[in-house]
């Protein structure tokens, strides 16, 4: 099970996905096999198409104009742009005032446990927390800093730690010293944040 499906657990706990969060017209970037939109019955207000490799760079997503999108949902691909910064500021670039943006992003300490570059996924090239003062990841980015540098632009609604399904015990149970979580059908091992772009000349 992918992170967007594992996802929809919480998601159907708090209505706000489906009256605020996912209503009208979005994207959903690094859909990949496990688009948002199979979910569409669960969310009835969500017109969402799937953002992936075919359809240009998502750190950029130069084919979308300016605040066109009432919401922008993406599911660990943050980690993989060269820039996470630049397509953060893209994502909310693309928003209509009041949109909002979804995103999930691996934790350094539940995904990658401790080692840099990822035996887990090869293709990362950053990792993240939430607010730590110190990291022993080399590309590690403190969450909290990053969304401060968009205040200016959108506000924080939530900022969670994926945590409620991962395994301490792992490592005894499977005989490895590290293993990744998210191979199995619970585990997120991640963090979400979800930022609504501020209305013009509005809090």
């Amino acid at each position: 099970m992918s992170g967007t499906s594992k996802s929809i657990f919480g998601k159907l706990r708090d209505s706000r996905y489906a009256t605020r969060y996912l209503v009208g017209s979005g994207i959903d970037i690094g859909s990949g096999p496990d688009p948002l939109g199979q979910f569409y019955e669960f969310f009835p207000g969500m017109n969402c198409r799937g953002w992936d490799l075919d359809d240009g760079d998502a750190q950029y997503l130069e084919s979308i104009p300016d605040e066109t999108l009432d919401f922008v949902h993406s599911s660990h691909c943050l980690e993989h742009m060269v820039d996470p910064w630049i397509a953060l500021n893209h994502w909310i670039r693309v928003l209509k005032p009041g949109g909002h943006l979804i995103c999930l992003i691996p934790d350094e300490d539940l995904y990658e446990q401790g080692v840099w570059p990822s035996t887990f996924n090869d293709d990362h090239k950053h990792t993240f927390t939430i607010g730590k003062q110190t990291s022993w990841s080399p590309v590690s980015i403190n969450l909290l800093q990053m969304l401060d540098a968009v205040k200016a632009e959108a506000s924080v609604l939530k900022i969670e730690l994926l945590d409620a399904t991962f395994r301490t015990d792992m490592a005894r149970l499977t005989g490895q010293p590290r293993f990744d979580q998210t191979l199995t059908y619970v585990a997120e091992s991640g963090i979400e944040f979800i930022l609504r772009k501020r209305p013009k000349g509005g809090a």
